[in-house]
C-alpha cells in the first residue's frame, strides 16, 4: 500500500518513498436504522479528545443493506499545523475536499475475485460517491455513503457475503497536486480483518451537543 503514496521524487521512480507515520487510531463497528452522525455525540471518542485539547478526524463509512452498517475510524492528533495539506483540507470547502480526499484500498487476504474487484488503486472517495463533511471546533467528521456510488455497491455485492474470510486494508490521505504539497502524508491507516458483522453493536444515541 506505501508504495501508492506519492513522494517528493515521484517523478524520478528509482528514488526511495517515504512513508510518514498515520495518527492513532479508534475504531467503533455499529449497525444502525438511520444516518448515523457520530462526532456531535456526547461521550463519544472525538468529544473525549476534544475535552483533552486534541483533533479529530472521523471516517464514518455508511454501509447500506437491510441492516445498516456503519465502520467509524477516529484519528487523533495534537494539532493541525497551519498552512499544512490537512489543515487546508480541513478547513476547505467541500468541493476542494472532493477533489482531493484520497483511499488507497488492499486485500490482501481472500478469494481472487473479491482482490481483482477491489484492487488497489487509489480513489478518490468525493468523487466516487457522496461524502458529508461535519465540521466542528476539534474534529472534521466524513461520513461516506457508499450506497451511492454504484461501482462500490457492486464491490459491496461480493464482499458481504464473505466478509468473514477478508482481510481489508485501507489507507486515507489528501492527495498532493503541486510539488511544494509533496511528498503525500497518510492521515491514517486500518486494516479490518475477518469481520463479523453480528459484532457490531447499535450505539446508544444520546443528545447532540449544540
Amino acid at each position: 500500500m506505501h508504495n501508492k503514496l506519492l513522494s517528493l521524487y515521484y517523478l524520478m521512480p528509482r528514488q526511495p518513498r517515504r512513508v510518514f507515520p498515520e495518527l492513532p487510531l479508534r475504531l467503533a463497528y455499529v449497525k444502525r436504522t438511520c444516518g448515523l452522525t457520530v462526532a456531535r455525540r456526547q461521550g463519544c471518542a472525538a468529544q473525549v479528545a476534544s475535552e483533552k485539547g486534541l483533533f479529530s478526524l472521523i471516517f464514518n463509512l455508511q454501509v447500506p443493506g437491510l441492516t445498516h452498517y456503519s465502520m467509524v475510524f477516529y484519528f487523533v492528533t495534537r494539532q493541525l499545523v497551519m498552512g499544512s495539506l490537512l489543515q487546508r483540507f480541513v478547513d476547505g470547502d467541500d468541493e476542494f475536499r472532493n477533489s482531493r480526499l484520497k483511499l488507497i484500498p488492499s486485500v490482501p487476504e481472500g478469494s481472487w475475485i473479491v482482490r481483482q474487484s477491489v484492487g488497489s488503486t487509489p480513489c478518490l472517495l468525493g468523487k466516487a460517491g457522496y461524502c458529508n463533511y461535519i465540521r466542528g471546533p476539534k474534529y472534521l467528521e466524513i461520513d461516506v455513503d457508499i450506497g451511492s456510488s454504484t461501482v462500490a455497491n457492486g464491490v459491496l455485492g461480493l464482499v458481504v457475503g464473505v466478509i468473514t474470510t477478508l482481510v481489508v486494508d485501507m489507507a486515507f490521505l489528501v492527495q498532493a497536486n503541486t510539488t511544494d504539497e509533496l511528498p503525500e502524508r497518510l492521515i491514517g491507516a486500518v486494516r479490518v480483518s475477518h469481520m463479523e458483522l453480528k459484532s457490531a453493536v447499535v450505539p446508544k444515541l444520546e443528545p447532540e451537543i449544540s
